[in-house]
Parts: structure tokens; sequence; C-alpha cells
């Protein structure tokens, strides 16, 4: 890959950013030169963001930091149809209150990483609604629709992977790939709005926009796209055991997002640090070096940075805390009782109802079933809702120990012993 005069390409490209762009050079040239606005769409399926989306925002900041104009567009008119992109089943469609209130919802964690404003590098928050849900069918037929080959369409891989596997796709969601090429040429005219990024699974939707733009009279326009991310063991980002790592506070608490960074595993450390932290590169690549026992240090300086950009350093530095005292040797034995489970058994796994009778935190199989169906048990503070779990090796912290919880008062750490 080249090497980039513009400092936001540079940035993108060292951090780890850059999976592909449309024109190198011509968009290289672009930021040297000139402020330029760039948008990444948000389609509002929940009311708040999970951390699969915090490479994208993270590209923003990144924008705005290297004194650009980012746009956060929320989906509220795409919404309405909802991305089939590499989907295997049509999503839910959702009411307009539904959608209206999710958009509010989430547009409380985007303040975070983004100054808004009216100043000409300050961020916008757009709602592609404002043009999508007044148009007029017939004339937009006419107008974009024209611009589209259905058998170009029918190429793209989101849309060839869905009929290769014979899986039904309507005309509804059809459509979204030209509702979001149009969004596109929309912001170009209304903002002068140059480049738009996004995961490499929307490279096809991003570049039809580019070709309706020059088939619709706008400026050059740019794709950029990063990659698509998996920790190392191919789990995908943003998702826990226990289901998404949500960016809003009211559905995952400060505590429980800075121990999804916490668990990171090792060899994620020095990509993460790249791509979800503000600090310096030299710093990253210091604390890279780092091995052995100082990896664990290492990820609380990933898990305390990456939570104080969403919920603040007091917040970051206060789950650091009670991790600290739960957690670190001393705290640990001094505050909670510990049983000793051979490591074989945890090898071969062991049901969690019978986890929990052993661990004294229930007198029967049928009493810890209550538990967990009423919400009340966790494993490393993450809620279990399946009875049926098996508890094994692989819950297991980095500190060398299982904590089970019932409630808020009750805790156990399980040790493997030899």
């Amino acid at each position: 890959m080249a090497e980039f005069k513009s400092d936001f390409l540079r940035t993108l490209q060292e951090r780890g950013f850059i999976h592909q762009i449309s024109d190198e050079a011509g968009l290289d040239d672009l930021f040297a030169k000139e402020t330029v606005t760039a948008y990444i769409g948000f389609d509002p399926t929940a009311s708040s963001l999970h951390a699969g989306s915090l490479i994208q925002i993270m590209m923003l900041h990144w924008m705005q930091a290297t004194g650009h104009r980012p746009i956060s567009l929320m989906g509220g008119g795409t919404g309405m149809v909802g991305d089939p992109s590499f989907k295997e089943e049509s999503r839910q469609l959702m009411t307009i209150d539904t959608i209206e209130n999710n958009i509010a919802s989430i547009k409380r964690c985007f303040s975070n990483y983004l100054t808004y404003g009216e100043g000409p590098k300050d961020a916008l928050m757009i709602n592609n609604a404002e043009w999508l849900r007044s148009l007029n069918y017939l004339e937009f037929l006419r107008d974009v629709g024209r611009h589209f080959s259905v058998n170009r369409m029918m190429s793209f891989d989101s849309v060839k992977t869905r009929l290769d596997r014979e899986q039904s796709l309507s005309f509804l969601e059809f459509n979204y790939m030209i509702l979001q090429a149009y969004d596109f040429v929309e912001l170009a005219k209304r903002y002068d709005c140059r480049l738009q990024m996004g995961g490499s699974d929307q490279w096809g939707n991003i570049v039809n926009g580019i070709d309706l733009g020059h088939r619709m009279g706008t400026k050059q326009l740019f794709a950029l796209t990063s990659p698509l991310l998996t920790t190392a063991s191919g789990a995908k980002m943003g998702k826990s055991a226990t289901g998404a790592v949500w960016l809003n506070a009211d559905l995952l608490s400060a505590y429980d997002f800075w121990q999804y960074w916490r668990n990171t595993e090792d060899a994620d450390v020095s990509r993460f640090l790249k791509l979800y932290t503000t600090l310096p590169m030299d710093e990253i690549a210091r604390l890279s070096a780092l091995a052995g026992s100082e990896i664990n240090e290492v990820k609380k300086i990933l898990a305390t940075e990456v939570t104080a950009i969403l919920h603040g350093r007091a917040a970051a530095e206060q789950a650091a805390e009670t991790a600290r005292k739960t957690f670190e040797e001393g705290g640990l034995s001094e505050n909670l009782p510990s049983i000793d489970v051979p490591a074989s058994e945890l090898e071969a796994g062991i049901g969690l109802l019978a986890l929990i009778v052993r661990a004294g935190l229930a007198g029967s199989n049928g009493e810890a079933r209550r538990h967990v169906q009423g919400g009340a048990v966790r494993i490393n503070d993450q809620p279990i809702s399946d009875e049926r779990k098996i508890i094994g090796s692989g819950e297991v912290t980095a500190d060398g120990v299982i904590k089970l919880s019932l409630g808020k008062k009750k805790h156990i750490l399980i040790r493997p012993a030899a």
C-alpha cells in the first residue's frame, strides 16, 4: 500500500483501519489539500450500537482529529428496509416509532467520540429520513432507478451469497443498495460529502454510490472500507459469550464493558490498542513489546483506555479499581471464598447447575435452576441464562480463576487444582 501524504490516511494505515480504497492517490490528494467531509451510515436496528461498530466510529473520530468533517448518518429511512448484506434472512421490520426511539438512544454514545456543532470541522448527525421518506416512487424510479443494472446488482457478493444458498431475498431488501447509493448522492449535493466509509462487506454498496454520483453529476466520490474484524480465535467482534457488548451504559455497565476488553486474547492486544484507543503509536509499540505476565497489565491499560473514551476516565478507572479489588491476589483471598475443582474436571466440563450446588450457592439442582431462570447467576460477571450451560477451562480468566456469582453479594472463586 502506498505511503500517504495526508495525516488522515497515514493515521488509518498505521493503525490498521484500511482494507480497500477506490482511488488511493486521488483520495490522498483530496485529504492533503482541503477539509474533506465523509460519512458512515448506522442503521438503528437496536436501541444501542455494540462494540462491533467501534471500528467505524473510531474512523470518524480520527477523521475529525486530523482536521476533517465527519458525518454520522442515522438510517431513519433505510432502517425501514434493512440491509440484506450477508444476512441469511430478512430483518424484522420496525415501526417508525421504534426507529425514532432507537436513533435517539444511539445518538447518546456518539458525542463521546465526536464533537458536534456548526463549525466547518464540527461533526454532523444527519438522518436519511429527511430525503428518503418523502420520495415520490415513480419519480425515483425514473430519475435514479434507471441508472442501476439488475445484472450488476445480482453479481454483488452480498446478494450472490444469499441467492447461491437459495435463501429468499425480497424486493424490499433488493432496493436497499439503491437507497444507500442515493444517500451518498444526496450527502454529496447537500454537504459536499466526498467519501463514504464502512466495513469491507459494504464495498459493493459504496461503489454503487460512486457510480450513481458520476451518472447524476456529482464531484468525484470515493470509497474506503475497513477490514471485518474477528478476534484471534475467530469470534465476531462485539459479541461475548452472553450476547452483544452494547455501547449504551443502560444496557451494559462500564464495568462489564471494561471486563470485555480486559479479557482480550493475547494475540489481539497490539491490534486492539491501535484500533480502539487514542494512545500514541510509540506508546503502543512499547506496550506491544511486553510479554509474559506483563501482557495482563497491558490488557488492563487497553480496557481502561477503551472504556475511558466511551464512559469517561473516572468510570474507567473505577471499573479498573473494582476489578483489582475483586480479582487481584490478596483482594481475592481476603474478600472472596473459593473452592478447588480438579483441572481435569474443568477440562471435561461441569454442568452449571451442578457447579452452583457444589459451590454452596444452592441446595439442589432445582434451586440452582430457579436462580438461573431468575437472572441471578453470573460467570466472570457475565449473566448466564442457559441452565444447560457447561462450564469448563475456557471460562478460566487470565487471573487463573472462574468467578461464580449469585446476585450482587455472593461470589465464589473456582480454582483449577492439580
